[in-house]
């Protein structure tokens, strides 16, 4: 596994901002903000696609607990049906650097597009989840606390099997809102059902 950099800016208090959930059809959009300590180290965290549900649950405990600061940002299937989801993920990222218990000086956004958050400096790092620690951490966090929303979201709707899915776009889950209709948590601007075409 290669070995992470610390943060892209000269600044110290550097915020790493990803998100988890933006292709999914039902279920919030989850970011997360982390500054970590300068010495921080943590073998094995990467990007949170790259890990296990196992291997990701583990680090989460570990990076909340030596992060200078953390936070996540949630945004309803209403508000992305209402905004679009591009703006929904950017929503979610303020929401989650907003609730930091320390104010970043600077922040790297993974991915190639960001609503400038006022008074911070800001990068775009395409991948940037395997490539700096601090924005690995924040996937991890996102990733975790929207699977932990969806495995509660489970629990009510349980024919739609988000306990797996998460909510994302799989053959199965199409075909259960197609038996059983969309409910209140799914993305109404979304396609929700099959694509007859491919069937």
């Amino acid at each position: 596994m290669k070995e992470l950099l610390a943060k892209w800016s000269e600044f110290t208090l550097e915020a790493g901002v990803d998100e988890a959930g933006r292709g999914c059809l039902a279920g919030p959009v989850v970011a997360g903000a982390v500054i970590l300590p300068p010495s921080f180290s943590l073998p094995g965290l990467t990007d949170s696609k790259q890990l296990s549900k196992a291997q990701r649950e583990r680090l989460r405990p570990m990076i909340e607990e030596q992060a200078l600061a953390w936070a996540v940002g949630v945004v309803a299937p209403a508000r992305i049906d209402q905004i679009n989801i591009l703006q929904a993920t950017f929503e979610a990222m303020h929401l989650a650097i907003s609730q930091l218990q320390m104010p970043p000086e600077f922040l790297c956004i993974d991915g190639n597009r960001f609503r400038p958050y006022p008074g911070i400096e800001h990068c775009c790092q395409v991948k940037g989840d395997g490539r700096f620690l601090h924005v690995a951490a924040a996937s991890v966090l996102a990733k975790t606390h929207r699977d932990s929303l969806m495995a509660a979201l489970h629990q009510e709707f349980p024919h739609y099997a988000w306990i797996s899915n998460k909510g994302y776009p799989s053959q199965a889950h199409r075909k259960a809102i197609q038996a059983h209709g969309p409910c209140v948590h799914h993305r109404r601007s979304f396609r929700l059902e099959p694509d007859p075409t491919l069937f």
